[in-house]
């Protein structure tokens, strides 16, 4: 009979964290909720919480915490608040595996303490290693530790190498939509609205990785990403533009034969397949139709119009914490972005200008990773201010 997993979800009212809640409500014999945690909003994660029975939740913002304590301690539930609960929550011995659907930076420590406590995770917060992965998948191999991927490119090419660990990977080939603003030219995105940067065609996401999307910075942190995750050089990484978003990525051997994983854009399934493997479980999702589909399409990227994959491909370059710098420019720049502060394009202007004034660590510690990061959000706060 085959062990039920008791599950952690590091940002459940996310896009991520409600689709990984269906997929639990689907195979309830598999899977069972120990922990959800959310940073606003709290009446979503009551509701979750009143119906998954966890066995702790958690509330980031404290302002939240007599409202979710009042609606849940009655069902026994624990109720815990604050950024240093969300990383102790992860070390309680009743979890099997901690699916880490944080947005940005902030999944980087509660995933270093999953990690130290021994935990399987389940990774969707790809900025962890971004920012950290030298340190974090030298943690996982201390601690026996397995991350298996949830976004879907790189569920995409672990599902390329299983049976294959034995074989040499000669590329991986990371698939893009494109984004709203494929085609389009500086002009064009010189006066994009924040409306239009989110409205994504195929897939349905939060803002920040909305605006990564149109950006094509999402895609240059998963080169990252990837790198860390399957032990790739640079020069073994490519981004190939697939409007149809079908095929999610593909990896090439040795040998010149390249394996593909298709599928709808659907998260639920690499989120499945990342909770449930060795094993695929039998699903109700849609299934694809080559009919519907009669033209694959494949095009390179313009990375010199949407410059921040170009960027991100540079900081992987140089290494030490300039991901981590970068990331951090990231996030407030489209933070200001959403605030209407700054347009499209000077998004990869705040970065490239944070990148050449921030202090480099050739080999940076986690506490250099945490200061690099505050010291990168300071600078591009700074840069913002000034071009107000």
């Amino acid at each position: 009979m085959t062990e039920t997993k008791r599950v952690a979800i590091l940002g459940s009212t996310g896009s991520i964290g409600t689709q990984t809640l269906d997929v639990i409500r689907q195979h309830s014999d598999r899977f069972t909720v120990e922990v959800l945690t959310a940073q606003n909003n709290c009446d979503l994660l009551i509701a979750q919480a009143l119906e998954f029975k966890p066995n702790a939740v958690v509330i980031g913002n404290e302002a939240n915490y007599l409202k979710v304590k009042e609606a849940l301690i009655p069902h026994d539930i624990k109720v815990f608040a604050g950024q240093k609960a969300i990383a102790q929550v992860v070390e309680m011995e009743t979890i099997d595996v901690v699916l880490t659907a944080l947005v940005g930076y902030s999944g980087l420590i509660p995933t270093v303490h999953a990690i130290k406590a021994g935990k399987q995770i389940a990774l969707a917060n790809k900025e962890t290693l971004v920012v950290a992965g030298e340190i974090i998948t030298a943690l996982a191999r201390e601690n026996g530790v397995n991350i298996y991927p949830v976004d879907s490119e790189h569920s995409a090419i672990f599902q390329c190498l299983v049976g294959e660990f034995h074989n040499p990977i000669e590329k991986i080939i990371l698939t893009a939509s494109g984004g709203p603003f494929r085609g389009k030219d500086r002009a064009f995105l010189q006066t994009v609205t924040r409306e239009q940067a989110l409205k994504h065609p195929n897939w349905d996401m939060g803002a920040k990785i909305t605006i990564d999307s149109a950006s094509l910075m999402n895609k240059g942190l998963e080169v990252i990403e990837a790198k860390w995750l399957f032990g790739l050089k640079t020069e073994q990484i490519e981004v190939v533009v697939h409007p149809q978003s079908i095929i999610h990525s593909l990896v090439q051997f040795e040998d010149g034969s390249i394996k593909a994983q298709l599928g709808l854009p659907d998260m639920r399934i690499p989120i499945q397949f990342a909770l449930s493997y060795p094993d695929r479980l039998k699903s109700d999702f849609e299934r694809f139709n080559f009919a519907n589909f009669p033209n694959l399409t494949f095009e390179q990227p313009d990375s010199k119009t949407f410059r921040n994959l170009q960027l991100a491909f540079d900081a992987l370059a140089t290494g030490g914490n300039a991901p981590c710098v970068l990331n951090a420019a990231n996030e407030i720049a489209v933070a200001a972005f959403l605030n209407r502060q700054v347009g499209f394009l000077e998004m990869s202007d705040l970065i490239e200008e944070t990148l050449a004034k921030a202090t480099f660590k050739s080999h940076p510690s986690l506490e250099d990773y945490v200061a690099s990061d505050a010291e990168a959000r300071t600078i591009t706060e700074n840069l913002i201010k000034s071009k107000v």
